[in-house]
């Protein structure tokens, strides 16, 4: 598969902090990643730097070849960087069919396309972003992102603070996403065990730093690894976080 990111030897941080320090990273065009590690590791650090908001001090990022390290975070938009930020960022007075609308972006992925992936928004295609519970949110918040039809989606913690049956229907999603089409993503999730199971490769950050980069099964496979870089395994309640 040809490669579709490239970040070579990544440094950058906020204000005079350095957070990430001469880290690599590809991404295959058609590849999802897994990106996991402890708090404060620097996973949204990394996300946040492929968009562009946090302060460049050295090192390249390419996508599809082109270098995109000093472009402003709207012409990495343009450029096919799609985000669904933890906050999520809906338009809450604009109906669920607004907020898709108001968007959209020419590409496979449309209006029609994201309600049959999540029925639920259909349902509700008339109720507005406030009136949504925060599972139904999550959903409208990845279905903005698919239908600007990104080269390159980045989830922050798509699964966070949803209810069990939730976590399911967004997991199933992700499943057909990212497996059965393709997408090329990114996806920070401390739900170890369950972002494994729908991504092709797991990259580990440990103080800005990659300490592991391999096959998500594999991982999955060896749950001693996977609790000795993370000291979690599932993200069960008791466990130690592994987000930041």
């Amino acid at each position: 598969m040809a490669e579709l990111l490239s970040v070579d030897r990544l440094r950058t941080g906020y204000a005079e902090a350095v957070v990430l320090d001469d880290i690599s990273l590809s991404l295959a065009e058609g590849e999802a990643v897994a990106l996991l590690g402890r708090n404060g590791a620097g996973k949204t650090t990394l996300i946040t730097s492929l968009l562009g908001l946090t302060r460049w001090r050295a090192g390249t990022i390419r996508l599809a070849g082109r270098d995109i390290t000093r472009l402003s975070p709207e012409r990495r938009a343009r450029a096919g960087i799609g985000w669904v930020p933890q906050e999520r960022s809906i338009f809450r007075s604009l109906s669920v069919e607004e907020n898709l609308t108001a968007i959209r972006r020419p590409g496979p992925w449309d209006v029609t396309r994201v309600f049959g992936l999540f029925p639920r928004l259909a349902e509700r295609r008339r109720n507005l972003g406030d009136q949504l519970s925060g599972g139904e949110q999550q959903m409208l918040a990845i279905a903005r992102a698919l239908v600007l039809n990104p080269r390159l989606v980045l989830l922050d913690e798509p699964l966070e603070g949803l209810a069990p049956i939730i976590v399911e229907e967004v997991l199933q999603a992700l499943r057909r996403i990212l497996r059965e089409e393709g997408l090329s993503a990114i996806v920070v999730e401390q739900k170890a065990r369950q972002v494994l199971a729908v991504t092709d490769r797991a990259v580990i950050l440990n103080r800005g730093t990659a300490v592991y980069d391999g096959s998500s099964a594999a991982l999955l496979a060896d749950p001693h690894l996977l609790e000795a870089r993370l000291a979690v395994g599932d993200g069960t309640p008791g466990a130690p976080p592994s987000s930041g």
